[in-house]
């Protein structure tokens, strides 16, 4: 092999791969999985507008416990969509904003959340000729 072949395939193996997510062991299913979750959506959309306060995303997000909002922030966080900061206060106060990947992602989730709402009389209307079909 020429030093020309060796240096390409060196400079290869060091480039970052791309995800996968129709593979079945790609670990960017995970990924997928939090950012397209129910909370991790609407997570992302309200941290859109602003950063927020715990309690702030809780009282906003219905139906949301807090043991779900948590494990959905922790994942957001883990994989760099969500930012994280704690001041040093008493009582504590933990702020989350997104991160400009974060940013990304939720704008792209923001069409799709905007579409379902200007659309659901029209899928409502599907749902209730499902059922009816059904029955």
């Amino acid at each position: 092999m020429s030093s020309k072949s060796l240096r390409k395939s060196i400079e290869r193996q060091h480039q970052e791969r791309r995800g996968e997510v129709m593979a079945a062991d790609c670990p960017s299913r995970a990924v997928l999985g939090h950012i397209t979750s129910r909370w991790g959506v609407l997570v992302l959309v309200m941290l859109l507008e602003r950063t927020h306060r715990f309690s702030e995303l809780r009282r906003a997000i219905g139906g949301v416990s807090e043991k779900m909002l948590a494990q959905t922030l922790d994942a957001l966080a883990y994989d760099g969509l969500v930012l994280r900061v704690a001041h040093q206060v008493v009582p504590p106060h933990v702020e989350y904003s997104l991160t400009p990947l974060g940013r990304e992602a939720a704008a792209r989730l923001e069409v799709l959340v905007d579409w379902i709402e200007d659309n659901f009389p029209l899928i409502q209307q599907a749902q209730d000729a499902a059922a009816l079909k059904a029955a």
